[in-house]
Parts: C-alpha cells; sequence; structure tokens
C-alpha cells in the first residue's frame, strides 16, 4: 500500500464541475484536470468523461462539454475555490466582464466539499443549483453516484433519479 504525501494526509474529498464551450472544449477541461494534478494540496481520485451538452443560459451559444472530477485536498475550501479561478483565468475565463451564463473558456465549480456546508457571498457548498442541472449530475453520477449532498439529504444518484422523474412529468 503506497503512503499518501504528507501534504494530503486526512484530507477532504471535494467534487469539481468543469465546463467549457468556447475554443477547444476538450483540451480546455484536460488543462484544467491536469492543473488540478500539479497543484499543491491536491489529488485528483477520478475524473468522469466528457459530455456535450446544450448551453445554459443565452441562445446561440456552441455546445458544452461537461464533466465532474473528484479530489482529496488539504486545501480550506476557500483555497480551492481561488485555485479553480486561477486556473479558469489562465485558460482565458474572464469572470469581471463575462456574461452571466454566457460563452466561457472554461467554468470550475466547487459543488461538495465533504459533508460540509457553506453560505457566503463568494461561496455556496454544496452548489445552491447541483440538484437541477443534468449537466452537472450526470457526470457526477458516473464517478459517485452515492456520494451524499448535504441540504438535500439525497445521494446524487436519487438526485438524479429526481430530476429524470420532474422532467419525464413535465
Amino acid at each position: 500500500m503506497a503512503l499518501m504525501p504528507k501534504s494530503l494526509r486526512n484530507p477532504a474529498q471535494a467534487a469539481i464541475a468543469l465546463g467549457s464551450n468556447l475554443g477547444n472544449r476538450r483540451r480546455h477541461l484536460d488543462a484544467a484536470v491536469a492543473a488540478l494534478a500539479r497543484a499543491a494540496g491536491v489529488e485528483v481520485i477520478e475524473t468522469s468523461t466528457f459530455i456535450e451538452t446544450p448551453p445554459f443560459g443565452p441562445r446561440g451559444q456552441r455546445d458544452y462539454f461537461n464533466a465532474a472530477c473528484l479530489v482529496r485536498t488539504t486545501r480550506s475550501p476557500h483555497s480551492l475555490l481561488r485555485l479553480l479561478r486561477r486556473i479558469e483565468c489562465r485558460r482565458g475565463r474572464d469572470r469581471i466582464n463575462g456574461h452571466r451564463w454566457g460563452p466561457r473558456t472554461l467554468d470550475l465549480d466547487l459543488l461538495l466539499y465533504d459533508a460540509v456546508v457553506i453560505d457566503t457571498s463568494d461561496l455556496t457548498v454544496p452548489h445552491q443549483r447541483l440538484h437541477s442541472r443534468r449537466f452537472v449530475l450526470e457526470p457526477l453520477a458516473e464517478i459517485a453516484p452515492n456520494l451524499a449532498v448535504p441540504t438535500f439529504n439525497r445521494t446524487v444518484r436519487e438526485l438524479l433519479a429526481e430530476l429524470d422523474a420532474c422532467e419525464a412529468g413535465a
């Protein structure tokens, strides 16, 4: 059994959503996962397959590539969020001048951080729209179907099944 590096002893498990619909979408997602894997205090456990999904938000956008990844981290939730924002920025994401839900080179969202619940002005965990977004739940269910989602008291698989049922009844 391999020993975990000292910097990753007693880590938290975090789930991250990845999306891109500008430029080379696959390259942006691959680069994001690679950047996470290189970051101090982060170990990528698993990454879902990339799925192509219609855009959410303004019309006329290119389809997205979406994925999810699980990491073990010794970073705090806010430190992990800052890392995600730096990775986005390096891939050309402009959060200041960009349009909400508009096209983007890279979108990284912190979905879950162990069983921690956070509601601050800059971070909400679990992600506040996790339960209603198929493009987040499907990739996450592929790699962590039994992951518990605090505040919803359901697993990722259960949330996806509820979304399926809701959409079937619509």
